[in-house]
């Protein structure tokens, strides 16, 4: 039996013009619930998918075939099989290992499969390596949406040992979820409503209206289109207005000078700000690049962090009491400049706390602090290399067009008959 997996492969808007510049403003009376790791996120996900009544619209960077994986594949063929209409996108490079087998298990189910700039291996190596799909967003009935840096694999449980990963998602219910719904569906392909019909659905009341708190929250994302900058630019502007105290825990720092500039003028003007960054990273090159940093920012008062205990995943930041996000992107060239990215900010006291109490015990109990009173080493050229390599990076998509991975089509694909 031939099965379709249909492959979206692009960053394009989607074909409706009418949602082609998607801008999210911020929406109140919502319910933000913080999940640290897949211990608490995974549950909470199964669980609403097992639920689901109408529609699942799931995207992710990485779906391995492990434990979590196979039990996710077993909830979204069971929620096809009842009618559930189920579209799942999977990023090329990050699910690129998956076997034809598993794939047409989901599709020969119901479940409509979409793989992002899918790319077959070169002499053995993917080429794939840029502008990936690195969202992370499930949204159930319109009802209830994830977001975060969790992917579906095992290596986000700590029974998965020392390379187990430190990572945050949240669940949010409420009216910003109708936003996360229309997002994730015009990202899918899927056909959505104008605008205007839109705005009119995300007046009727939401079945969760009894849960609702009073969190306001936005949806921020970027692309390769018009919203190339709204993640860094959202940084950015929390920072110029931070008072208090500024916590950014972050897997890949190594952002541009713009954003370091604005961490270094919130630590002159008296504010704590502290950086929670990779001490053990599961690529060491990001720990070399955010060293190249560290002298800048500590001669100015901010104080670093190394996490120790096990690899950093996390992708989430707060400003003094209030505002707080979550997501998909790192600081980096990568998240900054080439990948589609999305994160949520919140604005919602308690949570802010809660996510502020988590990440100092983090910082309290398992991280080093580099020493403020280092000796300076060659920190002005640091940062002129830095300056040079994060330019580099973000103007890479046009000096390396001609790559097949940036050249991504929409086409159909008929996958091999099953492996059975």
């Amino acid at each position: 039996m031939n099965v379709a997996v249909e492959h979206i492969a692009t960053d394009q808007p989607p074909d409706d013009s009418k949602a082609r510049d998607l801008d999210y403003g911020w929406q109140s009376g919502n319910r933000v619930e913080l999940l640290e790791n897949g211990e608490a996120y995974f549950p909470a996900v199964f669980d609403a998918l097992r639920g689901a009544q109408r529609e699942i619209l799931l995207e992710t960077f990485i779906l391995f075939e492990d434990k979590v994986g196979h039990e996710l594949q077993g909830i979204l063929i069971e929620a096809a099989q009842r009618g559930v209409k189920v579209v799942v996108s999977l990023d090329g490079f990050g699910c690129g290992e998956l076997s034809p087998a598993f794939l047409s298990e989901l599709a020969e189910a119901g479940v409509m499969v979409q793989m992002f700039d899918p790319a077959s291996k070169t002499l053995g190596i993917r080429t794939n390596w840029f502008r990936r799909l690195h969202r992370k967003i499930v949204v159930v009935d319109a009802n209830v949406a994830f977001i975060g840096g969790i992917n579906f694999s095992a290596d986000h449980l700590a029974d998965f040992g020392p390379e187990a990963k430190q990572d945050y998602s949240v669940q949010v219910i409420g009216p910003a979820v109708a936003d996360l719904h229309h997002f994730a569906l015009a990202q899918s392909g899927r056909q959505v409503r104008s605008r205007r019909g839109w705005r009119r659905r995300q007046q009727r009341p939401s079945p969760w209206t009894d849960e609702q708190g009073d969190g306001l929250v936005r949806l921020i994302y970027r692309d390769n289109i018009q919203h190339r900058d709204d993640i860094e630019d959202a940084y950015i502007h929390a920072l110029s207005q931070a008072r208090q105290r500024v916590v950014i825990a972050n897997a890949y720092f190594f952002p541009g000078y713009r954003l370091l500039r604005e961490i270094r003028n919130a630590a002159r003007r008296g504010v704590h700000v502290q950086l929670i960054m990779q001490g053990q990273p599961d690529v060491l090159l990001a720990k070399l690049a955010a060293r190249m940093l560290y002298d800048y920012l500590l001669k100015d008062g901010v104080v670093i962090h190394e996490y120790c205990q096990r690899p950093l995943h996390g992708k989430v930041a707060l400003v003094d009491d209030e505002w707080s996000t979550v997501g998909s992107s790192n600081l980096d060239p990568l998240s900054l400049a080439l990948n589609l990215e999305a994160n949520v900010l919140i604005r919602d006291r308690a949570f802010n706390q809660q996510l502020y109490e988590s990440l100092e015990t983090l910082a309290s109990n398992h991280c080093q602090t580099i020493p403020a009173k280092r000796k300076p080493r060659l920190w002005l050229w640091r940062l002129t290399v830095g300056f040079l390599v994060f330019h580099v990076m973000r103007h890479f998509p046009a000096l390396t067009g001609w790559l097949p991975a940036h050249k991504p089509r929409l086409k159909p694909f008929e996958s091999r008959p099953h492996d059975a």
